[in-house]
């Protein structure tokens, strides 16, 4: 049996989602953020001695990062579903936007989550200060990297609706946590509408939104 242990606001909505769209059987144990800090609780660590979400438990395997577990879910249970076959080109596209959606895009944006913490959360006195430091490294760094993401992901749907090609696959599940995070954030400015379409496709799909009743809330949708 398949248990997603499944932190609210998380990268583990990606999983339920991607359950859903293979129509396998599985469980929900739901975890709730710390209200002051934001982090995981430290129940978590006794799933996985890093204490973070997703990870899943299928029978007694245990596997963690996302990328691995949808790579997983879609090897082990998928019967060839939202994968190109194994030995094609398309193949070697979909494993490189696995890889890419953690590896490459979420690094700007998480930093850009940290900064806008240390404006909001820096002692009073010192707030002037904090906003102009992380100011200067939001206008240097983080958005310049941000914008090069962003204009590379509206590029590759020029062609297709999907970022491997004219099918849905597993690659789009992985992509989503961090488009719809920019969404969310108000990232996608009018310059960007492939992916403002492209968000509005993935949760209008009915596996998305039976995700979304075995989870829970989710600020992202």
């Amino acid at each position: 049996m398949i248990t997603v242990h499944h932190l609210a606001d998380s990268r583990s909505q990606r999983v339920l989602w991607l359950l859903e769209e293979l129509a396998l059987p599985y469980g929900v144990k739901r975890y709730e953020r710390d209200p002051k800090t934001y982090l995981a609780p430290e129940a978590l660590k006794k799933v996985h001695p890093l204490g973070k979400s997703p990870v899943i438990t299928d029978d007694a395997r245990t596997v963690a990062e996302t990328g691995l577990i949808v790579d997983y879910l879609v090897r082990e249970h998928g019967q060839g579903q939202l994968a190109p076959p194994p030995d094609s080109e398309a193949h070697l596209r979909y494993a490189y936007w696995l890889h890419y959606a953690e590896g490459s895009l979420m690094p700007p944006m998480l930093l850009q989550i940290v900064f806008d913490g240390v404006e909001q959360r820096a002692p009073r006195l010192a707030r002037p200060v904090a906003r102009a430091i992380s100011g200067q490294v939001k206008k240097q760094f983080i958005r310049p990297q941000q914008r090069l993401h962003f204009d590379y992901l509206e590029n590759q749907l020029a062609d297709a609706d999907w970022f491997v090609g004219d099918e849905f696959s597993a690659a789009d599940v992985m992509l989503s946590f961090p488009i719809e995070a920019a969404a969310t954030r108000g990232m996608l400015d009018p310059d960007y509408p492939r992916l403002t379409e492209f968000v509005r496709r993935i949760q209008s799909r009915p596996a998305y939104r039976r995700a979304l009743e075995r989870g829970g809330e989710y600020a992202y949708a």
